[in-house]
């Protein structure tokens, strides 16, 4: 088996039923499979997987569909799949994309012509036809955080656009220090060394600790464009805006605390901590005054 491909859905029956088409009309000379681990979405993802999908004998050869019976949260759900993987890569997708019809074929090629590279991403791009930000980024340390939480990158980004690597060519391959949990190509060779996913984050944080450990550990993250995948971002936290919020919150205190803690003082760490939860609860407080296609998640 070359490729399995890892798909974890919650609430997002509509759009899942997309990506899964993109995912099955894949043009490829190789043996993947599919792994979907449902969430306990309970909005009818699992009948639809069921009747559309799993009812022809060629997707069901090739696919292996788990009921996780609670939500279990985006790294464990992921670690579940990868534990079960098979394939020589592992490509972890969102279940709110759509695949180029030559992506994996594309993306295997440049992964096999590098083996120095232990996680990749193609170009990622939005519905609105801009680039996913989070498909390229820097490693978050305190002063690049400070630079986005702030809003400093998007008003001045050729100084403080570095989080996002705002300023480089969207057409050209690049090395990144991190890509985003909606598309991480990834070789067998970088999961075993890393375990996959460090369970304490829950839906935030999880990709950029994955990334910063396949670095230490001699691997490269690499961006590569000559494929696109679209992402119709944020179909699950939507659901719920105030968990994916508590979540995004949480993520950036967990990472500081694995990564940085100890290379600062008390009054870092301090600093630290009340610039995020204090930020978590002024933005709660302004969710109650929006409506709930308006609440904010992780801006």
């Amino acid at each position: 088996m070359k490729l399995s491909v890892i798909i974890v859905p919650y609430k997002c029956k509509d759009v899942l039923d997309v990506t899964l088409e993109a995912v099955y009309a894949s043009k490829v000379n190789f043996d993947y499979e599919v792994i979907i681990l449902d969430n306990d979405s309970n909005d009818g993802t699992v009948e639809m997987v069921n009747e559309k999908y799993l009812s022809k004998p060629e997707i069901a050869a090739r696919t292996k569909f788990i009921e996780n019976g609670a939500n279990l949260g985006f790294p464990k759900a992921n670690n579940i799949g990868m534990k079960q993987a098979k394939g020589e890569y592992i490509l972890l997708l969102n279940p709110d994309t759509k695949v180029d019809s030559d992506n994996f074929q594309v993306m295997m090629d440049f992964m096999e012509s590098r083996p120095d590279v232990g996680i990749s991403t193609c170009k990622l791009m939005l519905a609105s036809g801009g680039i996913d930000p989070a498909s390229r980024r820097s490693e978050p340390d305190p002063k690049t955080a400070f630079y986005r939480l702030s809003g400093l990158q998007y008003l001045f980004p050729k100084k403080f656009g570095t989080y996002n690597v705002l300023n480089s060519n969207l057409d050209e391959e690049s090395e990144l220090d991190a890509c985003v949990g909606a598309y991480m190509f990834i070789s067998r060779a970088c999961y075993e060394k890393t375990g996959g996913f460090d369970e304490r984050f829950y839906m935030y944080g999880e990709d950029l600790d994955l990334c910063k450990q396949a670095r230490e550990l001699g691997f490269k993250v690499w961006y590569y464009p000559k494929t696109s995948c679209l992402h119709f971002k944020g179909q699950s936290s939507k659901r719920a805006p105030q968990l994916a919020l508590y979540a995004f919150h949480d993520a950036m205190w967990i990472y500081y605390d694995k990564h940085y803690r100890k290379q600062y003082n008390f009054l870092m760490d301090s600093f630290v901590y009340a610039g995020v939860w204090g930020r978590y609860y002024w933005k709660s407080f302004r969710n109650l005054l929006r409506p709930k296609s308006e609440k904010f998640v992780s801006k």
